[in-house]
Order: structure tokens, then sequence, then C-alpha cells
């Protein structure tokens, strides 16, 4: 291992770093409150490069928001309407089904679809939607419906969560996102989110889900009114479901966009490019048994995700090709990434590229 300079601040972190002990709740705060961001992601990328080696993934995917109209109407969202609201919209089943076939013979291996809590949309509609996309994309992993969604669905058609679950798993679920989320400690959530799901339930969600054989993901919404100490225990928390269960994929931080949204007219400007850096790095840090920290560029932009890269992220997300939810947001980022152009992103942040499938299963590894 290369000589690296660490501040006397954060040499007990680093010594815990290299001898590949446990962080503790204290070490991610002290991690958040520190300024010496250069530290911090060199430990983030020495615990990459023990789970990693030098590889940089990347996925050919397609999302699909299939209706922006939303009961919850939370002060952190930019993206949902009233049914009544100009521009509102759901998406028929046959305009879903024609989104899925366009991706045929392109090399998509996902299909992401999230929205918002429509109440005039029954199970019936996401089961349908299920089984006309997977006859539309027979090898094709639909990674599909937030916690929240999916205890919408379940308390809106009587059954419990694990037999929602089940039937939409046969209909052609294979995955979980990791959204809705957001902070888990309840003084947060009444601020930016007071009618969504509570953090134990997200994660009793999550757990059900594991216990099925589903791998999901886990994401945290940060750049708002959380504290450092907030973060942590969000972290924490989701680092406790995964020693019980192993369920989770990969760990995406969500940078909060206001643009837009209630939250905007509290002042709140969203995170720093440093900021974003750091909340990465500690991630990478206190999730020891999360395989994957993905850096979405969606969210901070490519030029940011590429030199995240060197902060303990291992994984660039996809192609997308279409995203609304941040964009309504103010996401200023292109809402399509070709192929090739993530492959030179990785390729030049001295990484090298892996087109993978949403479990992590290698499709193509570039070789020197």
């Amino acid at each position: 291992m290369k000589e690296f300079y660490v501040s006397s601040e954060l040499k007990d972190i680093a010594a815990k770093v290299y001898a590949g002990e446990r962080l503790g709740f204290a070490d991610g705060v002290r991690l958040f409150q520190s300024r010496d961001l250069l530290t911090i992601g060199h430990l983030a990328d020495l615990v990459r490069q023990r789970k990693n080696g030098n590889r940089a993934y990347f996925i050919v995917n397609r999302h699909i928001n299939h209706t922006n109209i939303c009961i919850n109407r939370c002060p952190l969202c930019a993206f949902g309407r009233d049914a009544q609201d100009p521009g509102a919209y759901t998406l028929s089943l046959d305009e879903i089904e024609a989104k899925a076939l366009e991706c045929r013979g392109k090399g998509v291996t996902e299909i992401h679809i999230v929205g918002g809590l429509n109440s005039s949309l029954g199970l019936d509609y996401f089961l349908e939607m299920l089984r006309r996309v997977r006859r539309a994309l027979p090898g094709v992993v639909i990674q599909a419906f937030t916690a929240v969604e999916v205890d919408y669905l379940a308390r809106t058609s009587g059954l419990s969560v694990e037999e929602t679950l089940r039937l939409l798993m046969e209909a052609g679920l294979d995955s979980l996102p990791g959204g809705g989320a957001e902070i888990f400690a309840p003084r947060v959530r009444q601020v930016i989110c007071p009618r969504k799901i509570s953090g134990e339930r997200w994660l009793e969600i999550h757990e059900t889900a594991h216990r099925l054989g589903m791998r999901t993901n886990a994401t945290m919404l940060y750049g708002h009114i959380e504290t450092y100490e907030e973060r942590v225990d969000h972290l924490l928390r989701l680092r406790d479901l995964q020693d019980r269960t192993g369920g989770f994929m990969a760990f995406i931080p969500l940078a909060f966009h206001p643009k837009n949204t209630a939250l905007e007219a509290m002042g709140i400007t969203g995170p720093t490019g440093y900021e974003d850096l750091k909340v990465l790095a500690v991630a990478r840090l206190l999730l020891d048994n999360f395989d994957h920290i993905k850096a979405f560029w969606i969210m901070i932009g490519p030029k940011l995700a590429q030199i995240a890269l060197s902060f303990g992220v291992d994984d660039l997300d996809g192609t997308v090709v279409e995203e609304k939810i941040a964009h309504d947001a103010g996401a200023e980022t292109e809402q399509y990434m070709p192929r090739e152009k993530l492959v030179k992103m990785i390729r030049e942040a001295g990484r090298i590229p892996v087109e993978r499938d949403t479990l992590y299963n290698v499709i193509w590894e570039e070789r020197a």
C-alpha cells in the first residue's frame, strides 16, 4: 500500500480501516464532520479496491415512470401531481408495453419502473403491466416499485406485504429499487415526506422481499434538513438489515434537488459537489457488508460521478434513457447516456469497464 498522509483527527479511524475493522456510529459522525476529504476518499478507495479490484460497473437499462399522479404530494418532490393538475399523466398498459418493445435488440438487460401513488390504479394494473413487460422482454430483469408503492398496493388491496410481493413476483417482478427510503429519522420525514411510510416500514418491506429470495437496492436522500447523526443512523440501520439478510446489492446515495419543490421556499439549496463525494465515501466506509456503492450520474452529473470512482464508488448505474423524477426537480443532466460514453468515462478514470446485469453478473468486461 502506498504511503498516504493521514491527519491526526482521523488517524484512529484510518487504523481501523487499514485493519479491516468495522466503524461505529461515532466514527461515522466524525467522518462527516471532517474537512479532510482526501483522506476520507483515500480510505474509501482502499475499501473499494478490496471489494471490487479495479472494476467499475454499469448497466444498459431503461427507466419508465408510469404515472406522476400521487396522493402523498411530499414536500421533497417536484414530480407528483394531483389528477386534475396540468401535466398530470398516467401511461396506459399499451404505452408501457410499447416502451418495453422499443428496447428489443438494443442490449437492454433491466427495466426500471417507479411512479406515484395513483388512487385510480389497482393491483390488476400493475400485475398486467409486469406480464406485458415480461412478454415483450423475456430475458430482461424487471426492477420496479419502491417500498412505498408496495405498501400502498398491499393496503389498498387488503393484502399483506408478503402476499402482494408474491403476486408481483409471479407476474414478473424480479427486484425492488431502493427509492422511498429518504432519511429514516422521524423528525426529518415529518418535514420532507409526512405522508410517506415510516423508515421502519421501508425496512420491513425490504426484509420481506429478501426473505422471499428477492435482491433489492437501498438509497438515502441527502442534502436537505438532515443532520450528520441522522445520516449515520440511516446508514447503520441499512447495515443492520444487511447483516440479517444479505439481500441488498447496492447502496445509492441520492443528492436532493430542491427546484420546484416545497422545500425550495425554505432556502434549501441541495448539496455541493464536495458533500456529494463525502457522502459516497463515508457510505463506502460504513457499509462494509454492501458489495457496491453507486454514483447515480443522473443526480450528481457525469463528471462528478467519474471522479467518485476514486472515492469509494464502483458503479455508475446505466444508460437510463428516460428519467422524470429528478429532472422535474431541476436535474440538468441528460436523460440518456450512451453505452460507449459510460465505457469511456470508466476507462479514463483508470478503471476496468464492466457491463453487468441487475444482479451483478458480468455481461462484458474490457480486456487489456
